[in-house]
């Protein structure tokens, strides 16, 4: 069987998944446009792709990401429609922020629903992630003035499936300190907090005063300290309700380790669990809020539920920084290995063993 993969968006980690299918799964077919103009890849890639893809009739499985309008491009290729149709969501733009909402925003949120109706299969990299959108769809849809369409979710919930980002963990032993490799413990190179992330309203409320040493200390010079603002990175516009190049969530630095309550006007770290993950695969100690997808993937010691309990743990940690060198991250991954795509794949709708044939040289 040949699978047609399409993707709108070919970077980051839409890039990734799509090659990594590739390399799991014999006989697929890739066809993608780069990773830029996101809003006009939303609104146009299916005409584009309805010229660009050559009819082919030993297609019968079609996997592609949220960011094409599925039900354009079934509607203008009849012999794609009729394929087994596999819709993938990194993220979805029902509870994506934007800096500031319009009118004309609703059309990306409003054609991840018309996919979904028109998909065998509706994947998510996350529970989080599906639920999020799922109970987002009738409070989306009272946008809609009058004659609003009903029950939608009940069509859609049936289809959806969980599977978490395939990811490849290498052998970085020869980066690792000597003390690690002998104790085989996972190394800590810096601390991965809540960066780019509204964590929860318990946590937007004076943050910064929180995270003040003086203020955390107790000291009495709390009250005549001046808490200076991070300065704000420009906001890209282009940003808004966009598919973000996750490769911009793995930059930490001094100004944006913590989230704040303005991080959320930017796009947020919350349907990326695999980026973290990769991070404490190279030796980072997660510490992340206790809301959003992170409770999916870590367990209770390494979430906070409020500002004074993360500086408890900063302080902990700064007073006994052995706790963090010599940790070692105890979650199984299993569900995130490269492996998990092939085990994956041969339940969803259109498989035939006869007619899938996965690479031998990458099962677990």
């Amino acid at each position: 069987m040949t699978i047609l993969l399409i993707e709108a968006f070919y970077g980051g980690s839409h890039k990734q998944l799509m090659d990594l299918i590739k390399e799991e799964v014999e006989g697929c077919v890739l066809h993608c446009l780069p990773a830029k103009k996101w809003h006009w890849r939303a609104r146009t890639a299916a005409l584009y792709f309805m010229q660009a893809i050559p009819p082919n009739e030993n297609y019968r499985v079609l996997f592609t990401s949220s960011v094409l309008n599925l039900a354009e491009l079934a509607v203008l290729r009849p012999d794609l429609g009729k394929l087994k149709k596999i819709l993938y969501f990194h993220e979805n733009q029902l509870i994506y922020p934007v800096q500031k909402s319009q009118e004309r925003d609703f059309q990306y949120g409003y054609n991840q629903i018309l996919s979904c109706l028109v998909a065998d299969t509706v994947v998510f990299n996350s529970a989080f992630n599906m639920e999020s959108f799922l109970s987002s769809i009738k409070r989306f849809l009272k946008k809609i003035p009058d004659h609003r369409p009903k029950n939608l979710e009940e069509l859609i919930r049936p289809k959806c499936r969980v599977l978490y980002f395939p990811i490849t963990f290498p052998d970085i032993s020869r980066f690792l300190p000597k003390h690690k490799l002998h104790s085989r413990e996972v190394p800590v190179s810096k601390l991965v907090e809540g960066n780019h992330l509204s964590p929860s309203n318990k946590l937007e409320n004076n943050f910064m005063e929180y995270n003040d040493p003086d203020y955390c200390q107790g000291s009495s010079n709390a009250e005549k300290t001046a808490v200076k603002p991070f300065k704000e990175p420009p906001v890209n516009p282009s940003l808004q309700g966009h598919v973000c190049e996750d490769t911009d969530h793995m930059i930490l630095n001094p100004s944006n380790t913590l989230g704040t309550a303005r991080d959320d006007k930017r796009p947020l770290h919350i349907v990326w669990p695999h980026r973290w993950l990769e991070a404490v695969h190279c030796g980072c100690y997660p510490l992340c809020p206790k809301s959003l997808v992170y409770p999916e993937i870590f367990p209770a010691e390494y979430l906070y539920s409020s500002p004074e309990q993360l500086s408890k743990k900063l302080q902990n940690f700064c007073l006994r920084p052995d706790l963090v060198r010599r940790h070692r991250f105890q979650q199984p991954r299993r569900s995130f290995k490269r492996s998990h795509l092939a085990e994956f794949l041969p339940r969803l709708p259109g498989y035939h063993p006869s007619l899938i044939v996965f690479s031998e040289g990458h099962r677990a």
